[in-house]
């Protein structure tokens, strides 16, 4: 993080040299700030993980880079107290390398996202660099092995045209080519530049380098960087083909236009350089995809029918020497900005792709095949014939559901109202069809392929956010189901991030804001992601900059109907944003959205009625949504009657706190924070004060004629304790009240329930509600032969989505829970371990990653008491909570904070032992 405060020692800046290691070198002997290890500690060892916007090898950073790494030291016990970073512009043919910033030794901790203070970078260059850090006692590291980044380029450095193929289609593939050639010296750097309108494929000679989507509006366009130096050929012809795919608007896709700009930099070993830019040089042509009618009216993805003798006729359009004679000239927008293209930024995420074959080919009596994937998957069908024949069309129906006939089921109920139909005509021989655009399914079955199909010959291509396998979390647990839930809750999370969250990979698939805190909650926490939640706070704040003066955000952005809200949605946005900084320490995205959330603020503050203190009727929202959704979308009861709403008035008292901690963290007046604390706690008074019954349950709201409703559901009582709203002697009848009933909260606000049971002391309620497979929960979708997060928990008789990832938060309350892992501040540097209490688990194991590295925690319970171990990062402490039976300490052996020689013991109070411990291996047992 890096909200400390740091103290600098300037260093002059470095002399030319050939090579970063050379630099490395005349570094490493200066000595500059290097300090002899103290007796009995050792120098910490090279840095890891190097990272610049948490990413490792990033080709288009805008703006000044945010750097980030892994203290390691072979001590346990021990924290960074500084750390040096050098950056170097990298070689090229024509100049040396340069270093062109150097930190001087900075007295701090901070480790991720801590800012480059040099001069401006130039655009799309290619930057080394490197850092060192000192430990506690002062010993400094060795230099880390150096890692690289390139930066973007801006609107002005484009210098190429927009281009597209004239067409009325609103089902657009095209087909763009551009041969060129290079000279004979040996290319040493080749960067493809690419934005396209709504997806593409991008080739270099044949071979496909890039794929990216663009769902934005083209004022706030999306544009990605590929290293191709492998793939451009020295001296001679090559060829550039771009497929791209314009569906115009829908959810999660603004209408806008289609387009596509492409700027290609070849560097060569003797300083020569060739661009290849999109203009009117370029051929055009439309795609073997035939039209077809929409899958659904709300996402609005079409049909897919490609016609394989077209294909054929295509084949070799990427390579060099292909005939496009037929082809025609694109029509030219403008050189970029221009036309409604007028800005470009860089994509900070990349999709993964996964090529899986069915766990199961089934033949029907018809000769059909069934093909069963194991599990709901976010992907594109993918098949191999052996034997086409020419204008022989083969149909495909995905589905999520099987039919009583073993074929797949095609009904709306089952596959939410979408048609989820495919087909596909061959020509003569060997082919293969895969289609463009993902959606959701498990089952496929193909008709009229007139030849066997097995599993080698069936396939899918899966799609979803790409993941670093090292922060992936892990936990077992003595509860095989609890287990299950745990795999249920990541995968589905994985498979809902796509090039944005989803609701849905099948129906809607627009980035709904409530559905992405959810969504980012259950990733942040189950895969490490960082990038793909700060794109969507960044793109949720534009909403607010495009259509809602009065602080409101949209519903869904970017999307196809534009201007859209929901209250309580918008009151989601800045818990969503601390919780973004709680796990990433990235203090600039605070600052960046700051106003944002302080316009929620004042949107909220705008509708407390001064005669009750309560939101009354907070603007927005239309129809089932009108003053907010509340849950969705079963509330089991919720009085929406209630003009005063419990739920509403929480989240704003929710709105009121992180805004004020966001303006303490960036350093606001304090009168701006006090201002928002005190609003703070005048409303959590009113709702306590208006909005309980005798006997301390909270009641859904007030009516409009200012009498409290006669109904008290569970979410308006989950939130009293999750959101820390109800006094401390309620806490525990209102936790029993809302156990009783087991999960009145739909899949959209269940983890509340979980994070208020966890936080009154009833992780047995966390555990029951997680693990019962004979009520409504995620054991019960697991029960139900489910494989995703379901819309609501009744959808397979009600018709919603199989496949939604918003259960998926709970992801967070099972490691807070059932793991014990808490992040206690930015980026994870502190930490609480605590492990349930009074469970029917035996014992649980896992990680969670931070930005520090990977948290491992193990602890076992029985007739002899409770042991634990924990395994800490570098530059990380945490409290540690053993259950213990009466007075006696645990055996407690491993790290200390600061050095000291072993954990330290806090004090035993209600039959917890609380120590805390540093980075390393400690570890407690039952006490003798």
């Amino acid at each position: 993080m890096s909200s400390g405060h740091h103290t600098t020692v300037a260093r002059p800046r470095g002399m030319s040299v050939l090579l970063t290691t050379a630099i490395l070198t005349t570094l490493s002997l200066t000595g500059s700030g290097m300090a002899a290890a103290a007796p009995g500690n050792h120098a910490p060892l090279a840095p890891g993980h190097l990272t610049v916007d948490d990413q490792s090898r990033p080709l288009e950073v805008e703006g000044a880079p945010q750097f980030g790494w892994q203290p390691r030291d072979p001590d346990s016990g021990e924290s960074q107290s500084a750390y040096e970073i050098v950056v170097t512009r990298a070689a090229t043919a024509s100049a040396a390398a340069q270093q062109v910033w150097d930190s001087g030794k900075v007295t701090s901790a901070d480790e991720a996202y801590v800012p480059y203070g040099g001069p401006a970078l130039a655009d799309g260059t290619s930057y080394t660099w490197t850092v060192r850090t000192w430990d506690r006692a002062g010993a400094a590291s060795k230099w880390a092995a150096p890692a690289s980044f390139d930066t973007g380029i801006t609107d002005a450095e484009w210098k190429a045209s927009w281009i597209r193929r004239t067409t009325g289609e609103k089902d657009d593939y095209t087909l763009a080519r551009k041969e060129f050639t290079t000279g004979a010296s040996q290319v040493v750097r080749a960067r493809l530049y690419l934005s396209a309108y709504q997806q593409y494929q991008a080739y270099i000679n044949g071979k496909l380098v890039d794929r990216g989507p663009a769902y934005a509006y083209t004022d706030e366009g999306y544009y990605q960087a590929t290293d191709v130096t492998q793939d451009v050929k020295a001296g001679g012809a090559n060829a550039i083909g771009v497929l791209y795919h314009w569906y115009g608007p829908g959810q999660g896709r603004p209408s806008d236009e289609s387009g596509m700009l492409a700027r290609l930099v070849v560097d060569h070993a003797d300083g020569s350089q060739e661009v290849v830019l999109s203009d009117g040089t370029w051929q055009v042509t439309r795609g073997p995809w035939l039209t077809q009618s929409y899958r659904n009216s709300d996402g609005r993805d079409y049909r897919e029918s490609v016609d394989g003798r077209l294909a054929q006729a295509q084949e070799g359009w990427t390579s060099p020497g292909f005939d496009d004679s037929s082809w025609q000239a694109p029509q030219v927008v403008g050189v970029h900005p221009s036309g409604v293209f007028t800005h470009l930024q860089a994509q900070q995420i990349r999709l993964d792709y996964q090529t899986v074959h069915p766990v199961k080919v089934t033949t029907l009596a018809d000769g059909s095949a069934v093909a069963d994937f194991g599990r709901i998957i976010p992907a594109m069908p993918r098949l191999t014939f052996a034997q086409g024949v020419s204008g022989r069309t083969v149909s495909l129906n995905a589905g999520y559901l099987l039919a009583a006939d073993g074929s797949v089921s095609t009904s709306n109920h089952d596959n939410q109202s979408t048609n989820l139909s495919y087909s596909y005509t061959e020509h003569d021989g060997a082919q293969t069809f895969q289609a463009y655009t993902y959606e959701g399914f498990r089952y496929l079955q193909i008709s009229g392929a007139g030849e066997p199909l097995d599993a080698s010959s069936i396939a899918a291509v899966v799609q979803h956010v790409a993941e670093d396998p090292d922060r992936a979390a892990t936990f077992t647990s003595s509860d095989p189901t609890l287990n299950q839930v745990d795999d249920l809750l990541q995968r589905s999370a994985l498979y809902d991030t796509q090039e944005q969250f989803l609701d849905t990979p099948t129906r809607e698939k627009g980035q709904f804001l409530g559905d992405s805190v959810d969504i980012s909650r259950a990733l942040m926490a189950g895969s490490g992601d960082r990038n793909q939640t700060a794109k969507a706070i960044k793109e949720f704040a534009e909403s607010q900059k495009r259509y809602w003066p009065d602080g409101r955000l949209n519903a869904v952005y970017p999307n196809g109907d534009g201007k859209r809200d929901i209250p309580d949605y918008t009151e989601m946005y800045p818990g969503w944003v601390w919780d973004y900084y709680l796990n990433s320490g990235d203090r600039s995205l605070v600052a960046d959205t700051y106003q944002v959330s302080l316009n929620v603020a004042d949107y909220v503050r705008r509708y407390i009625d001064p005669a009750t203190g309560l939101v009354t009727k907070l603007a927005g929202g239309s129809g089932s949504y009108a003053n907010g959704i509340i849950d969705w979308p079963n509330r089991y009861g919720y009085d929406t009657a209630t003009t005063a709403r419990t739920t509403v008035n929480i989240l704003a008292v929710d709105v009121l706190r992180s805004t004020a901690k966001q303006a303490e963290v960036i350093g606001r007046p304090q009168a701006e924070i006090d201002a928002l604390r005190a609003d703070a706690d005048k409303l959590s008074a009113a709702i306590t004060s208006k909005l309980r019954r005798a006997d301390g349950i909270y009641t859904d709201g007030l009516e409009a004629d200012g009498s409290q409703s006669a109904h008290a559901s569970q979410i308006a009582n989950a939130y009293a304790l999750a959101f820390g709203i109800a006094p401390d002697d309620t806490v525990g009848d209102i936790a029993e009240y809302i156990a009783q009933l087991k999960l009145q909260m739909s899949p959209m606000t269940a983890n509340w329930l979980l994070t208020a049971l966890h936080a009154a002391g009833r992780d047995d309620q966390v555990l029951a509600r997680l693990t019962d497979a004979t009520s409504l929960g995620w054991a019960n979708i697991l029960a139900q032969g489910g494989t995703f997060t379901w819309e609501s928990w009744e959808a397979p008789q009600t018709g919603d989505s199989l496949s939604h990832g918003w259960g998926a938060t709970a992801l967070v309350d099972l490691q807070q829970a059932m793991l014990g892992v808490t992040l206690t501040s930015p980026g994870g540097r502190t930490l609480s371990i605590a492990p349930p209490r009074d469970t029917a688990l035996t014992h649980a194991a896992g990680t969670v990653w931070t930005q520090s590295g990977t948290v491992a925690v193990h602890w076992t319970t029985g007739g002899h008491g409770t042991t634990v171990t924990v395994d800490i990062p570098d530059n990380t402490t945490a409290t540690v909570a053993v259950p213990v039976t009466g007075e006696k300490a645990p055996h407690a052996v491993g790290a200390g904070p600061d050095g000291a020689d072993g954990p330290r013991l806090e004090g035993i109070h209600d039959g917890v032992a609380v120590y805390t411990v540093g980075s390393g291996h400690s570890a407690f047992t039952p006490g003798q």
